[in-house]
């Protein structure tokens, strides 16, 4: 018989059908089994009377049985089950209750038992939505005219320069991890004018915070041949109705599960500079940012704060960093070179993305390297791309799990990523 999934259960109300998965609850009422059993996409309420098997929690079974209505049931129906099987059982109790709608655990107790807090219904939902943002970015994007590519997390040079990379051998060479995909999303810009990739980068800060780790999956994108900047903010806020137009479409029961909502993203994202955003926050919060930083955590939250009182928006431009603060190949500014074209985007009080026009002259390119205390000879692979022209071009980066750590309401972003990895996890 072929397997049925709870969510197609409807069509096959008087017939018997057979369904595999989960016991993910179990309770007996007298002569009556309360089964509940959950597969990919979701619960199902599973009706025994005098069962001889009583399968254990955590259980995968196999059953059949016949599909009966039940307004009180998940999807409105039940099944009554004619015969059950046990496929596989745990050979020990669980360590805590996964039928209950919130885990409440520690973080540290809900990552080292990530095989098992990953099949809990509400942490699963986590997972649905991000998946939608993966395949929405990526739609949007193709439908914009770009390419998807693929490139290496092994690299001969550190992207960004400076310490905040990880080091590995690599046979009788020393190696670097990705901070990013810049280089070559840039090379490749040149050659195929509009690029994106989904994958993996490797940034080794010492962070103990809610929202930084040391591996996540970078949503990069690079575009040829722009007039300024605001061309690549233009893309970037159709890549974002994008993404959440698809989770609304896609992930009401998810987003119930959290009572998230879905914002609406503006035709037009509002745009600060940053020294602006600096006198704004001052003036209208008290709050001060650091003069040893362009901006802290504290200050995007108010600039968030700000955009959502005053601009009716949680999304927000930061433009205009200062040029010591932004990597070398970040475009100066024509009129003020100590202020970049570039900008980060803000998302309800964080950091998602940060991106901007490149700079793509040859002369121009190493004069920044040496300003930034680099030697060219060093990026002699990349600097071969501008030697031999590229157009004016830009583009950004993005955290994924941003996105859905914000979204949701999550307490760190870690409960966004399958298995983090921070500065003292590595395992599972």
């Amino acid at each position: 018989m072929k397997r049925t999934y709870s969510t197609e259960l409807a069509k096959y109300l008087g017939k018997t059908i057979m369904m595999e998965g989960r016991v993910y609850n179990i309770r007996k009422l007298g002569g009556i089994t309360f089964v509940i059993l959950q597969d990919q996409y979701g619960l199902t309420q599973c009706v025994g009377e005098h069962l001889d098997v009583l399968p254990k929690t955590g259980s995968v079974i196999r059953l059949t049985g016949e599909v009966k209505a039940e307004p009180r049931a998940p999807h409105g129906v039940e099944v009554k089950i004619a015969a059950l099987n046990v496929i596989n059982e745990p050979t020990e109790e669980l360590p805590f209750d996964m039928s209950k709608n919130d885990l409440n655990l520690q973080l540290t107790t809900l990552l080292d038992y990530r095989p098992l807090t990953i099949r809990h219904e509400k942490v699963k939902a986590i997972f649905a939505i991000y998946d939608t943002v993966i395949q929405s970015y990526a739609e949007a994007l193709k439908k914009l005219g770009f390419q998807e590519i693929k490139t290496p997390k092994i690299l001969g040079a550190a992207t960004e320069g400076g310490s905040n990379f990880f080091k590995v051998k690599y046979f009788e060479q020393e190696a670097f991890l990705a901070q990013s995909p810049q280089f070559y999303k840039q090379m490749c810009a040149g050659a195929f004018e509009r690029v994106f990739e989904i994958g993996p980068v490797f940034r080794a800060e010492k962070h103990f915070t809610t929202r930084h780790v040391n591996e996540y999956i970078s949503l990069d994108a690079e575009m040829a041949y722009i007039k300024t900047f605001s061309d690549i903010q233009k893309v970037l806020t159709k890549v974002m109705a994008h993404i959440f137009a698809q989770i609304a479409k896609h992930n009401q029961n998810e987003l119930a599960a959290y009572g998230a909502t879905v914002p609406a993203v503006p035709k037009k994202i509002p745009s600060l500079k940053l020294a602006d955003a600096k006198r704004t926050i001052k003036e209208k919060y008290g709050y001060e940012i650091p003069a040893d930083t362009d901006i802290d955590p504290e200050g995007e939250r108010l600039v968030g704060r700000y955009a959502a009182e005053e601009l009716g928006s949680d999304f927000v431009f930061l433009t205009h960093y200062p040029t010591d603060e932004r990597p070398f190949y970040t475009m100066p500014n024509k009129k003020d070179p100590s202020v970049t074209e570039g900008f980060d985007l803000i998302f309800r009080g964080i950091e998602i993305a940060t991106g901007g026009q490149r700079i793509h002259k040859y002369e121009q390119l190493i004069s920044s390297l040496k300003k930034h205390g680099f030697n060219p000879e060093s990026f002699d692979f990349y600097l071969q791309a501008f030697k031999y022209a590229m157009p004016p071009h830009g583009g950004w980066g993005m955290g994924s799990e941003r996105i859905v750590y914000k979204l949701l309401g999550l307490e760190t972003v870690k409960e966004a990523i399958l298995f983090p990895r921070d500065v003292k996890r590595l395992v599972p």
